[in-house]
């Protein structure tokens, strides 16, 4: 008896299941772009590695900036079939590092489960860093002045060419560090009496439109509740 048990074992446990469909080798892929680039295109191999046709019903893309066609528009593959994913982003609206996705879904899958779901990490340069993006207040503490960093990331110096504040709460101070390579952003709240917001905004000379100017932030805020831990009670003597 004991000797069919393995058999019996391996009948109750799930059969490995062919390759659901298309392999497209990597679900992640890093791209770079220029600071100024506008448009950006990867393309992307895959290949039915199963033994049954698949067919590609739709691909979805997770942001109206993405375009996706599949290359001479083939939805159906046979086993041992390639095609190539050619996503073009529009990065106009663009700065910084960014995740876009494809979502692929293939003949006979569940909307809300596609068989395929392709990501990007899109890193973009640059060329204004301002730290930190906001620099904030508790209600009721020292009014003092705190300072954004300003520094140019870039071959060709660019200069600040002024600073805005909306909120007359806050008062600015610009200082030059080194002409077109770096400064820094006094900020000085009138008072921190009640709760505040002010939208500052950065202009530079930058001869990239999208990132010429930067949009930091000071706010007065009520004070966070640190979090109490309680000490476990002490076991009672007996």
């Amino acid at each position: 008896m004991l000797r069919f048990i393995p058999l019996l074992v391996a009948c109750l446990l799930p059969l490995p299941l062919a390759a659901a469909g298309l392999d497209f080798g990597e679900t992640t892929r890093e791209l770079k772009a220029a600071p100024d680039q506008h448009v950006l295109t990867t393309d992307i191999d895959f290949k039915n590695t199963s033994d049954k046709t698949v067919t590609i019903e739709r691909y979805e893309a997770t942001c109206s900036c993405m375009g996706v066609k599949v290359k001479g528009g083939k939805l159906q593959y046979a086993p041992g079939e390639s095609g190539v994913l050619r996503t073009t982003f529009d990065m106009r609206n663009f700065v910084g590092d960014t995740q876009k996705a494809i979502q692929i879904l293939l003949v006979g899958d569940p909307p809300e489960k596609p068989s395929v779901t392709l990501s990007f990490n899109i890193h973009i340069p640059v060329l204004v860093v301002v730290e930190p993006k906001t620099l904030s207040w508790d209600i009721g503490e020292p009014a003092a002045a705190k300072k954004f960093k300003i520094t140019m990331d870039h071959s060709e110096p660019i200069r600040v060419t002024s600073v805005d504040c909306g909120n007359e709460v806050f008062q600015l101070a610009l200082s030059t560090i080194e002409e077109g390579k770096s400064y820094e952003l006094t900020v000085t709240p009138k008072s921190t009496s009640g709760p505040e917001l002010a939208v500052i905004s950065v202009e530079t000379d930058c001869k990239i439109e999208r990132q010429a100017t930067q949009r930091i932030f000071g706010v007065i805020r009520p004070k966070t509740p640190r979090a109490t831990t309680t000490e476990p009670a002490a076991p009672a003597q007996e």
